[in-house]
């Protein structure tokens, strides 16, 4: 990861099981004082080496968001078993909260 490990956005989508995704709203939500678009941000400027599964992330609507390169995290996705129900929207059996 980063020099910033302790960042609760990052701890939280570290948490996220293989085959399963959250939305940028609910790590919002668990993470004190951030975002959803500050939860983006924070994914966006991850370095490519790192090993955060930041693909697991998706918009609302169990949706990738339309952003250069969305067909990486498409394809990582559906290496993990994702299913798709059409055009980039996740079936909702691979959304996860976590306990």
């Amino acid at each position: 990861m980063t020099a910033s490990e302790d960042n609760p956005v990052y701890l939280i989508v570290n948490q996220i099981p293989l085959g399963h995704v959250m939305t940028y709203g609910q790590i919002a939500a668990l993470a004190p004082g951030q975002t959803a678009r500050m939860v983006a941000r924070a994914l966006k400027n991850t370095p490519e080496d790192t090993r955060l599964p930041w693909h697991r992330v998706v918009s609302a609507g169990l949706k990738i968001a339309d952003f250069p390169g969305w067909q990486v995290q498409e394809k990582r996705l559906r290496e993990e078993g994702v299913c798709f129900r059409r055009e980039r929207s996740i079936d909702k059996r691979h959304h996860w909260m976590p306990q």
